[in-house]
């Protein structure tokens, strides 16, 4: 795939200290594609909004309204307008997939007319690097999308191609679908007659996310959740 042919949304919240430290270094590295890249925050300090607001090559969008998919539906609506044939969409915090991985999966992703989704997918022994009560959920949501999509791939890790002519199909759906928007675009992709594809990768789990916890685990059920009721949306759309 060409480059030229992609744009990049994104969106961001940066909760705390340290989370700001790790999006200004992954957004940084990104911008550094020299690709446009659309941003919508959902509430970040001032002066985190102000260094998207002069970081070379991004948009910063605002939200029409609260929530998860709010933020990364406008952030794809505006993706939408540059007129690519591509979006990548990705959560902010992929640093070392910016860094090592991104440019090599770009350039090898196929980009027919009938491809409708490309996922950048963890190995096997990359996914093992990850916490133990993550791969569980994420294991779970993985043989749901297989089950709808009809491919036995990785499907949670992040970072994807959309092909630009589903963005309408997605961005009409009302409401919170949360991290379900997801599975969701991966479902209504295949039911549309779209190519899912996948390209494998090490991708290991960053050390500082290795940490587990209460509060890590019920945020992976509320993930896991979303993701079925997203799934299960996208065959009854």
């Amino acid at each position: 795939m060409d480059e030229k042919d992609v744009a990049l949304a994104t969106m961001t919240w940066a909760r705390d200290e340290a989370e700001e430290r790790l999006l200004r270094e992954s957004l940084t590295l990104l911008a550094g594609l020299g690709r446009s890249v659309y941003v919508t925050d959902g509430g970040s300090g001032a002066a985190f909004t102000d260094f998207l607001r002069v970081l070379p090559h991004v948009t910063l969008c605002e939200p029409a309204e609260r929530g998860l998919w709010a933020q990364v539906r406008r952030s794809l609506a505006a993706a939408e307008g540059a007129g690519r044939r591509f979006i990548l969409y990705t959560e902010p915090d992929k640093r070392d997939f910016f860094r090592g991985g991104l440019g090599e999966f770009l350039s090898e992703a196929p980009d027919g007319e009938e491809v409708g989704v490309v996922l950048a997918s963890r190995s096997e022994s990359s996914f093992s690097t990850f916490p133990e009560f993550q791969r569980r959920t994420e294991e779970a949501i993985n043989r749901c999308c297989a089950e709808v999509v009809g491919r036995p791939f990785e499907f949670s890790y992040g970072p994807f191609l959309l092909n630009r002519a589903l963005v309408p199909r997605l961005t009409g759906v009302a409401g919170d679908l949360g991290w379900g928007w997801r599975p969701y675009a991966f479902g209504t992709a295949s039911r549309l007659g779209y190519r899912v594809e996948s390209l494998v990768r090490e991708l290991p789990c960053p050390p500082e996310q290795r940490e587990d916890s209460p509060r890590e685990r019920l945020y992976r059920m509320r993930q896991l959740t979303q993701g079925v009721e997203g799934l299960l949306l996208s065959t009854a759309a």
